[in-house]
């Protein structure tokens, strides 16, 4: 996949982990729920499943915070057979049962 350096898309959130084919492994992925306002940033720089989380408080203020577990994952796969991409966690801010998920993910 040569010359492919930006996928995107949206899937449903399942509360469990999801994984995101790509054709590539990303370098940096992004993560928006827009039903539960909450974003995730990625970057290889970050360990597996690791991620910089924004989500609404509740309360009219928003937290931010690094999560060490649960978050966003790359995995190496056949880049031929479109098959590298990320796994999204099952942090339960972001990745909630039937929240729609919009994915951005950079090579």
């Amino acid at each position: 996949m040569q010359g492919n350096y930006v996928a995107k898309g949206t899937v449903e959130g399942t509360g469990a982990a999801i994984n995101i084919s790509c054709g590539f492994v990303p370098r940096v992925v992004r993560v928006l729920n827009i039903d539960g306002i909450c974003t995730m940033d990625w970057t290889d720089d970050m360990g597996d499943a690791y991620g910089l989380k924004t989500a609404d408080s509740g309360v009219g203020t928003t937290d931010i915070s690094l999560v060490t577990s649960l978050g966003i994952s790359a995995y190496a796969g056949s880049e031929a057979a479109n098959s590298a991409g990320f796994t999204i966690g099952a942090d339960t801010d972001l990745n909630v049962s039937a929240e729609t998920l919009i994915w951005v993910a950079h090579r």
